[in-house]
């Protein structure tokens, strides 16, 4: 059997690595590229190399971002008095998408999980605490913080450690309606869904 010319199987390795993608769908993906005219595998190329060189995260909300504050944080059109705090930057897009939410963000770039060794040290959690304790008793104060965290173990886990530690403001902390699925992520949810399970959170 001829073994796979060096440069194509260091792209199907590196396709392989990326998150849900098999090996036969590396397979696909490499030969879908060789197959493409040349252009078209430069603009990927490109595009990967410009996402890495340009994106940021927000200074305030630690959301991905182009620019320092984020387009979110900066929008005086926001309600400043809403922080809903989520795992992950997709998070946000999902629930964007949904239009209920006009308050700001607070991205935590993940959740809690002693099996796996991220504890709070590891999240953006500390940094949630001291945005919230800087605005107390000022015009554009927290009213309230929803913990929008996955409906899984470690979003419960999540949300457990974080609520008392914001539980001496004054302000809600409330948390997203189980219109979600147990063990799913926000990512995946459709619009309808999110919406609902935004317009029926619960105080924590």
């Amino acid at each position: 059997m001829q073994p796979t010319v060096a440069p194509v199987a260091a792209l199907i390795e590196e396709f392989a690595k990326l998150p849900g993608i098999g090996p036969k769908t590396a397979q696909r993906l490499t030969f879908f590229i060789l197959r493409s005219p040349a252009d078209q595998a430069r603009r990927l190329a490109e595009a990967i190399t410009r996402v890495k060189e340009s994106i940021i995260q927000c200074s305030t909300c630690f959301n991905i971002t182009e620019t320092d504050p984020c387009a979110i944080c900066s929008n005086p059109q926001r309600d400043r008095g809403a922080i809903c705090v989520v795992e992950e930057p997709l998070d946000v897009l999902a629930l964007e998408k949904t239009g209920v939410f006009k308050g700001l963000y607070h991205v935590l770039h993940g959740a809690l999980s002693p099996v796996e060794g991220i504890g709070p040290r590891d999240l953006r959690i500390d940094e949630l605490v001291a945005r919230v304790r800087e605005r107390a008793g000022s015009d554009d104060a927290v009213r309230e913080v929803i913990l929008a965290t996955n409906p899984n173990y470690e979003g419960d886990y999540t949300v457990a450690y974080i609520a008392p530690l914001l539980a001496q403001q004054d302000m809600k902390v409330t948390r997203l309606a189980r219109g979600l699925p147990i063990g799913g992520d926000l990512e995946y949810a459709d619009e309808g869904t999110l919406g609902r399970a935004l317009e029926g959170r619960r105080e924590v």
